[in-house]
């Protein structure tokens, strides 16, 4: 059987169970809104869809994502100086209702910005890279991008930019440290990144 088949095969196998129910955590979305208006509004929206494409868009992703990232910037684990101020004064119950909030919200679907880059991003996302042993991204994150709750976090209409962003951090081992997708991204090429960035904007 020819690699890329293998990889598509292993990927449909993992992306099956991202259609799991996610997990009930504790947290008071109606809490976490009132620190959404006053704290993380101004860069992710009041329902955690962002304008900029510097920054995320939180709507719809995973809680306890949202919370393991607070509390990774509130610890300098991933380093971001701006993030770190913001989730400094953050309690535990806090960062809960914020991801609790923003974990409920319906995020707003994307369009791909780069249409050229759709055919390299399909490939990439849905097969991956058998040549250079880069594993087809939906293995992780689902066919659609919505990612497996305490597992892996849901991709799909995050900006194109903020996720090529973040591919470059976990390459460089900058900001993100993490062994996986460090690993992976250092196996992919420029041209691959901003290609599956692109075609990740789009997936719904």
């Amino acid at each position: 059987m020819k690699p890329k088949m293998l990889l598509a095969l292993a990927a449909f196998a993992l992306a099956g169970s991202a259609f799991a129910a996610s997990p009930v955590y504790k947290g008071d979305p109606a809490k976490g809104k009132l620190i959404v208006d006053q704290v993380c509004a101004a860069c992710h929206g009041v329902d955690g869809n962002s304008a900029a494409s510097a920054n995320p868009s939180l709507a719809g992703q995973h809680q306890k994502y949202i919370y393991e990232q607070l509390k990774a910037f509130k610890g300098n684990v991933r380093k971001n100086p701006i993030m770190m101020g913001m989730a400094a004064p953050l309690s535990d119950d806090d960062m809960w209702n914020v991801s609790a909030y923003f974990s409920s919200q319906k995020i707003k679907p994307r369009e791909a910005n780069d249409k050229s880059q759709m055919a390299l991003g399909k490939q990439i996302y849905r097969v991956g890279n058998a040549n250079t042993h880069v594993p087809a991204c939906m293995a992780c994150h689902g066919p659609a991008g919505s990612g497996i709750p305490d597992k892996f976090p849901r991709v799909s209409s995050q900006h194109s930019a903020y996720v090529l962003t973040q591919l470059n951090n976990f390459k460089a081992g900058t900001e993100r440290k993490n062994p996986v997708m460090s690993d992976i991204a250092s196996r992919m090429s420029d041209a691959e990144m901003k290609a599956v960035a692109e075609y990740i904007s789009g997936l719904r």
